[in-house]
Protein backbone atom coordinates (compact mmCIF):
# COMPACT_ATOMS: atom_id res chain seq x y z
CA UNK A 1 0.00 0.00 0.00
CA UNK A 2 2.87 2.32 0.92
CA UNK A 3 4.60 1.61 -2.39
CA UNK A 4 1.46 2.50 -4.35
CA UNK A 5 1.07 5.73 -2.37
CA UNK A 6 4.70 6.70 -3.01
CA UNK A 7 4.32 5.99 -6.72
CA UNK A 8 1.10 8.07 -6.89
CA UNK A 9 2.63 11.04 -5.04
CA UNK A 10 5.77 10.87 -7.16
CA UNK A 11 3.69 10.90 -10.34
CA UNK A 12 1.59 13.84 -9.15
CA UNK A 13 4.70 15.80 -8.22
CA UNK A 14 6.26 15.08 -11.61
CA UNK A 15 3.09 16.25 -13.38
CA UNK A 16 3.12 19.50 -11.40
CA UNK A 17 6.78 20.10 -12.25
CA UNK A 18 6.10 19.36 -15.93
CA UNK A 19 3.10 21.70 -16.08
CA UNK A 20 5.03 24.48 -14.32
CA UNK A 21 7.88 24.13 -16.77
CA UNK A 22 5.73 24.03 -19.90
CA UNK A 23 3.09 26.63 -19.00
CA UNK A 24 4.34 29.79 -17.27
CA UNK A 25 1.57 32.26 -16.43
CA UNK A 26 1.35 35.67 -14.79
CA UNK A 27 -1.39 38.12 -13.78
CA UNK A 28 -0.82 41.83 -13.20
CA UNK A 29 -3.03 44.35 -11.40
CA UNK A 30 -2.63 47.85 -12.85
CA UNK A 31 -4.41 51.17 -12.85
CA UNK A 32 -4.43 54.93 -13.37
CA UNK A 33 -5.94 57.62 -11.12
CA UNK A 34 -6.31 61.16 -12.51
CA UNK A 35 -8.04 63.89 -10.50
CA UNK A 36 -7.95 67.66 -10.73
CA UNK A 37 -9.66 71.02 -10.93
CA UNK A 38 -11.11 72.74 -14.00
CA UNK A 39 -12.25 76.26 -14.84
CA UNK A 40 -14.13 77.09 -18.03
CA UNK A 41 -15.80 80.31 -19.15
CA UNK A 42 -18.27 80.95 -21.98
CA UNK A 43 -20.64 83.71 -23.03
CA UNK A 44 -23.29 82.11 -20.80
CA UNK A 45 -21.12 82.09 -17.67
CA UNK A 46 -18.25 80.29 -15.97
CA UNK A 47 -17.80 77.14 -13.91
CA UNK A 48 -15.25 75.88 -11.39
CA UNK A 49 -15.33 72.11 -10.93
CA UNK A 50 -13.51 69.19 -9.36
CA UNK A 51 -13.08 66.77 -12.26
CA UNK A 52 -11.80 63.22 -12.79
CA UNK A 53 -9.88 62.22 -15.88
CA UNK A 54 -8.54 65.49 -17.24
CA UNK A 55 -5.66 63.74 -19.01
CA UNK A 56 -6.20 60.00 -18.41
CA UNK A 57 -9.35 58.01 -17.79
CA UNK A 58 -9.24 56.68 -14.22
CA UNK A 59 -9.37 52.89 -14.25
CA UNK A 60 -8.07 49.63 -12.86
CA UNK A 61 -7.59 46.31 -14.52
CA UNK A 62 -6.07 42.87 -14.68
CA UNK A 63 -3.97 41.52 -17.50
CA UNK A 64 -2.27 38.20 -17.83
CA UNK A 65 -0.39 35.87 -20.10
CA UNK A 66 0.28 32.14 -20.16
CA UNK A 67 3.11 30.61 -22.17
CA UNK A 68 1.70 27.38 -23.58
CA UNK A 69 4.85 26.45 -25.48
CA UNK A 70 5.72 26.43 -29.16
CA UNK A 71 6.10 30.20 -29.14
CA UNK A 72 2.41 30.68 -28.30
CA UNK A 73 0.84 32.68 -25.47
CA UNK A 74 -2.72 33.00 -24.21
CA UNK A 75 -3.46 36.60 -23.16
CA UNK A 76 -6.37 38.33 -21.44
CA UNK A 77 -7.33 41.75 -20.11
CA UNK A 78 -10.16 42.99 -17.87
CA UNK A 79 -10.55 46.73 -17.27
CA UNK A 80 -13.06 48.93 -15.44
CA UNK A 81 -13.39 52.73 -15.46
CA UNK A 82 -14.45 54.69 -12.40
CA UNK A 83 -14.43 58.21 -11.01
CA UNK A 84 -11.40 59.02 -8.89
CA UNK A 85 -13.43 61.81 -7.29
CA UNK A 86 -16.37 59.70 -6.09
CA UNK A 87 -15.20 56.10 -6.48
CA UNK A 88 -18.32 55.27 -8.49
CA UNK A 89 -18.05 53.02 -11.52
CA UNK A 90 -18.52 54.82 -14.82
CA UNK A 91 -21.22 52.28 -15.62
CA UNK A 92 -22.31 50.31 -12.51
CA UNK A 93 -24.26 47.85 -14.68
CA UNK A 94 -21.04 46.51 -16.22
CA UNK A 95 -18.32 44.70 -14.26
CA UNK A 96 -15.63 45.58 -16.82
CA UNK A 97 -16.80 48.38 -19.09
CA UNK A 98 -13.51 49.20 -20.82
CA UNK A 99 -11.99 45.86 -21.77
CA UNK A 100 -12.86 42.18 -21.42
CA UNK A 101 -11.06 40.01 -23.95
CA UNK A 102 -9.01 36.84 -24.38
CA UNK A 103 -6.66 36.01 -27.23
CA UNK A 104 -3.53 34.30 -28.51
CA UNK A 105 -0.17 35.65 -29.70
CA UNK A 106 2.85 34.14 -31.40
CA UNK A 107 5.01 34.46 -34.47
CA UNK A 108 1.88 35.03 -36.55
CA UNK A 109 0.95 38.17 -34.59
CA UNK A 110 -1.97 38.37 -32.17
CA UNK A 111 -5.73 37.75 -32.21
CA UNK A 112 -8.22 38.98 -29.58
CA UNK A 113 -11.91 38.25 -28.93
CA UNK A 114 -14.26 40.39 -26.80
CA UNK A 115 -14.69 43.98 -25.61
CA UNK A 116 -11.54 45.88 -26.56
CA UNK A 117 -10.11 49.20 -27.65
CA UNK A 118 -10.32 50.02 -31.35
CA UNK A 119 -6.97 50.07 -33.22
CA UNK A 120 -7.42 53.79 -33.85
CA UNK A 121 -7.77 54.49 -30.14
CA UNK A 122 -4.96 52.09 -29.22
CA UNK A 123 -2.23 53.22 -31.63
CA UNK A 124 -3.37 55.89 -34.10
CA UNK A 125 -4.16 58.62 -31.57
CA UNK A 126 -0.61 58.39 -30.22
CA UNK A 127 0.63 59.34 -33.71
CA UNK A 128 -1.61 62.43 -33.96
CA UNK A 129 -0.46 64.75 -31.18
CA UNK A 130 1.76 64.93 -28.06
CA UNK A 131 -1.08 63.96 -25.70
CA UNK A 132 -2.40 61.07 -27.83
CA UNK A 133 -5.58 63.14 -28.38
CA UNK A 134 -6.36 63.79 -24.72
CA UNK A 135 -7.18 66.78 -22.46
CA UNK A 136 -8.76 70.17 -23.18
CA UNK A 137 -5.51 71.24 -24.88
CA UNK A 138 -5.94 68.83 -27.81
CA UNK A 139 -8.05 70.21 -30.69
CA UNK A 140 -8.47 66.68 -32.04
CA UNK A 141 -10.00 65.65 -28.72
CA UNK A 142 -12.56 68.46 -28.94
CA UNK A 143 -13.30 68.45 -32.67
CA UNK A 144 -13.39 64.87 -33.92
CA UNK A 145 -15.51 61.75 -33.47
CA UNK A 146 -14.04 58.34 -32.76
CA UNK A 147 -15.15 54.89 -31.66
CA UNK A 148 -13.05 54.14 -28.59
CA UNK A 149 -13.99 50.49 -28.05
CA UNK A 150 -16.44 47.85 -29.20
CA UNK A 151 -18.09 44.73 -27.77
CA UNK A 152 -18.25 41.45 -29.73
CA UNK A 153 -15.01 42.44 -31.41
CA UNK A 154 -12.46 40.30 -33.23
CA UNK A 155 -9.06 41.84 -33.90
CA UNK A 156 -5.81 40.82 -35.53
CA UNK A 157 -2.43 42.51 -35.06
CA UNK A 158 0.36 41.71 -37.51
CA UNK A 159 3.98 41.25 -36.45
CA UNK A 160 6.22 44.28 -36.99
CA UNK A 161 8.31 44.16 -40.17
CA UNK A 162 11.12 46.73 -40.22
CA UNK A 163 8.99 49.25 -38.31
CA UNK A 164 5.76 48.54 -40.25
CA UNK A 165 2.72 46.94 -38.61
CA UNK A 166 -1.07 46.84 -39.00
CA UNK A 167 -4.12 46.24 -36.82
CA UNK A 168 -7.59 45.16 -37.96
CA UNK A 169 -10.89 44.87 -36.08
CA UNK A 170 -14.48 43.93 -36.81
CA UNK A 171 -17.37 43.93 -34.32
CA UNK A 172 -20.40 41.71 -34.78
CA UNK A 173 -24.03 42.50 -34.11
CA UNK A 174 -25.89 40.54 -31.44
CA UNK A 175 -29.41 40.19 -30.02
CA UNK A 176 -29.34 43.79 -28.74
CA UNK A 177 -28.90 45.26 -32.22
CA UNK A 178 -31.06 45.17 -35.33
CA UNK A 179 -30.53 43.57 -37.74
CA UNK A 180 -29.22 40.83 -35.47
CA UNK A 181 -26.51 39.60 -37.82
CA UNK A 182 -23.68 41.09 -39.81
CA UNK A 183 -21.05 43.69 -38.99
CA UNK A 184 -21.61 46.67 -36.69
CA UNK A 185 -18.11 48.15 -36.91
CA UNK A 186 -14.78 47.76 -38.65
CA UNK A 187 -11.45 49.55 -38.35
CA UNK A 188 -8.02 49.16 -39.96
CA UNK A 189 -4.81 50.97 -39.00
CA UNK A 190 -1.32 50.90 -40.51
CA UNK A 191 1.59 52.16 -38.41
CA UNK A 192 5.25 52.89 -39.20
CA UNK A 193 7.81 53.69 -36.51
CA UNK A 194 11.51 53.91 -37.24
CA UNK A 195 14.19 56.10 -35.73
CA UNK A 196 12.91 59.62 -35.06
CA UNK A 197 9.85 59.17 -37.34
CA UNK A 198 6.44 57.89 -36.31
CA UNK A 199 3.32 57.77 -38.47
CA UNK A 200 -0.04 56.01 -38.72
CA UNK A 201 -3.24 56.12 -40.76
CA UNK A 202 -6.57 54.37 -40.41
CA UNK A 203 -10.15 54.07 -41.62
CA UNK A 204 -13.23 53.34 -39.52
CA UNK A 205 -16.89 52.67 -40.24
CA UNK A 206 -19.35 52.34 -37.37
CA UNK A 207 -23.13 51.95 -37.41
CA UNK A 208 -25.56 52.57 -34.59
CA UNK A 209 -27.65 49.69 -33.23
CA UNK A 210 -30.59 50.21 -35.59
CA UNK A 211 -28.55 51.10 -38.68
CA UNK A 212 -30.13 54.56 -39.03
CA UNK A 213 -26.77 56.33 -38.69
CA UNK A 214 -23.30 55.45 -39.96
CA UNK A 215 -20.00 57.14 -39.08
CA UNK A 216 -17.21 56.97 -41.64
CA UNK A 217 -13.86 58.51 -40.81
CA UNK A 218 -10.21 58.61 -41.79
CA UNK A 219 -7.36 59.66 -39.52
CA UNK A 220 -3.67 60.21 -40.22
CA UNK A 221 -0.84 61.51 -38.11
CA UNK A 222 2.93 61.76 -38.23
CA UNK A 223 5.74 63.21 -36.15
CA UNK A 224 9.50 63.53 -36.24
CA UNK A 225 11.94 64.24 -33.43
CA UNK A 226 15.04 66.41 -33.53
CA UNK A 227 16.81 66.38 -30.19
CA UNK A 228 14.40 67.41 -27.39
CA UNK A 229 11.83 68.68 -29.92
CA UNK A 230 9.11 66.71 -31.76
CA UNK A 231 6.93 68.17 -34.53
CA UNK A 232 3.47 66.72 -35.30
CA UNK A 233 0.93 66.90 -38.15
CA UNK A 234 -2.55 65.33 -38.04
CA UNK A 235 -5.63 65.12 -40.25
CA UNK A 236 -9.15 63.87 -39.56
CA UNK A 237 -12.15 63.68 -41.89
CA UNK A 238 -15.58 62.30 -41.05
CA UNK A 239 -19.02 61.79 -42.49
CA UNK A 240 -21.91 61.05 -40.15
CA UNK A 241 -24.98 59.95 -42.09
CA UNK A 242 -28.23 60.46 -40.25
CA UNK A 243 -31.92 60.20 -41.08
CA UNK A 244 -32.37 63.77 -39.82
CA UNK A 245 -29.20 65.58 -40.91
CA UNK A 246 -25.77 64.55 -42.17
CA UNK A 247 -22.58 65.91 -40.61
CA UNK A 248 -19.36 66.35 -42.58
CA UNK A 249 -16.15 67.95 -41.36
CA UNK A 250 -12.37 68.01 -41.71
CA UNK A 251 -9.96 68.69 -38.86
CA UNK A 252 -6.36 69.84 -39.31
CA UNK A 253 -3.84 70.05 -36.49
CA UNK A 254 -0.22 71.06 -36.07
CA UNK A 255 1.62 70.51 -32.79
CA UNK A 256 5.01 70.80 -31.21
CA UNK A 257 6.36 69.25 -28.01
CA UNK A 258 9.61 70.21 -26.30
CA UNK A 259 11.43 68.56 -23.39
CA UNK A 260 12.36 71.45 -21.13
CA UNK A 261 14.11 68.83 -19.00
CA UNK A 262 14.00 65.01 -18.81
CA UNK A 263 11.03 65.40 -16.43
CA UNK A 264 9.19 68.34 -18.02
CA UNK A 265 7.44 68.38 -21.42
CA UNK A 266 5.67 71.43 -22.87
CA UNK A 267 3.32 70.96 -25.85
CA UNK A 268 1.60 73.55 -28.05
CA UNK A 269 -1.26 72.56 -30.38
CA UNK A 270 -3.33 74.41 -32.98
CA UNK A 271 -6.35 72.91 -34.71
CA UNK A 272 -8.92 74.02 -37.26
CA UNK A 273 -12.23 72.33 -38.04
CA UNK A 274 -13.88 72.95 -41.41
CA UNK A 275 -17.61 72.30 -41.77
CA UNK A 276 -18.11 70.65 -45.18
CA UNK A 277 -21.90 70.94 -45.15
CA UNK A 278 -21.66 74.53 -46.37
CA UNK A 279 -23.24 75.93 -43.18
CA UNK A 280 -19.99 77.61 -42.12
CA UNK A 281 -19.91 76.06 -38.65
CA UNK A 282 -16.13 76.25 -38.43
CA UNK A 283 -13.93 76.61 -35.37
CA UNK A 284 -10.31 76.80 -34.29
CA UNK A 285 -8.46 76.04 -31.07
CA UNK A 286 -5.15 76.89 -29.48
CA UNK A 287 -4.06 74.51 -26.71
CA UNK A 288 -1.12 74.33 -24.34
CA UNK A 289 -0.19 71.61 -21.85
CA UNK A 290 2.76 71.20 -19.50
CA UNK A 291 3.42 67.74 -18.02
CA UNK A 292 5.89 67.46 -15.14
CA UNK A 293 6.90 63.96 -14.04
CA UNK A 294 7.56 63.72 -10.31
CA UNK A 295 8.55 60.05 -10.78
CA UNK A 296 8.04 57.23 -13.27
CA UNK A 297 4.56 56.69 -11.85
CA UNK A 298 3.36 60.21 -10.98
CA UNK A 299 2.94 63.44 -12.94
CA UNK A 300 1.25 66.79 -12.51
CA UNK A 301 -0.11 68.74 -15.46
CA UNK A 302 -1.63 72.05 -16.46
CA UNK A 303 -3.72 72.16 -19.66
CA UNK A 304 -5.13 75.32 -21.24
CA UNK A 305 -7.47 75.68 -24.19
CA UNK A 306 -9.18 78.45 -26.17
CA UNK A 307 -11.81 77.69 -28.83
CA UNK A 308 -13.16 80.26 -31.27
CA UNK A 309 -16.49 79.08 -32.69
CA UNK A 310 -18.03 80.49 -35.86
CA UNK A 311 -21.66 80.76 -37.00
CA UNK A 312 -23.60 77.93 -35.25
CA UNK A 313 -20.57 75.91 -34.12
CA UNK A 314 -20.70 75.03 -30.42
CA UNK A 315 -17.52 73.11 -29.70
CA UNK A 316 -16.51 72.98 -26.04
CA UNK A 317 -13.42 72.04 -24.01
CA UNK A 318 -13.67 68.37 -23.07
CA UNK A 319 -11.36 66.59 -20.69
CA UNK A 320 -10.37 63.05 -21.50
CA UNK A 321 -13.05 61.62 -19.19
CA UNK A 322 -15.34 64.59 -18.51
CA UNK A 323 -17.44 66.86 -20.71
CA UNK A 324 -17.02 70.60 -21.03
CA UNK A 325 -19.87 72.97 -20.21
CA UNK A 326 -22.34 73.83 -22.98
CA UNK A 327 -21.35 76.68 -25.28
CA UNK A 328 -23.69 79.19 -26.93
CA UNK A 329 -23.51 78.57 -30.71
CA UNK A 330 -20.91 80.85 -32.28
CA UNK A 331 -19.42 81.89 -28.92
CA UNK A 332 -15.86 81.46 -27.73
CA UNK A 333 -14.81 79.38 -24.74
CA UNK A 334 -11.62 79.17 -22.70
CA UNK A 335 -10.47 77.05 -19.79
CA UNK A 336 -7.74 75.54 -17.66
CA UNK A 337 -7.40 72.09 -16.09
CA UNK A 338 -4.89 71.29 -13.32
CA UNK A 339 -4.43 67.68 -12.32
CA UNK A 340 -2.32 64.92 -10.84
CA UNK A 341 -1.91 61.42 -12.28
CA UNK A 342 -0.62 58.29 -10.57
CA UNK A 343 -0.11 54.99 -12.37
CA UNK A 344 0.32 51.67 -10.62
Amino acid sequence: MKNKLVIFLSGAASACVFNTASAQSSVTLYGVIDNGLAYQSTAAGAAYRAVPGGLYSTRYGFKGSEDIGGGLKINFQLEQAFSGMTGAATNPAEAFNRQAWVGMSGGFGEVRFGLQNSPQYDVLQAAMDPTAVKSIASPMNNFNSLTIRESNAISYFTPTFDGLSAKFMVAMRDSTTKPTNGLLFYNAVVQYVKGPFSGAAGYEQAANATGTSILKLFNAGASIATGPNRFWLAYHTELQTNTLKDSKRDVYQVSDSYLLSPADQLSLMYGYVHDRTGAGNNAQELGLIDEYFLSKATEVYAALGFIQNRNRAGYTLNGTAYSGIAVVPGADTRGINLGIVHKF
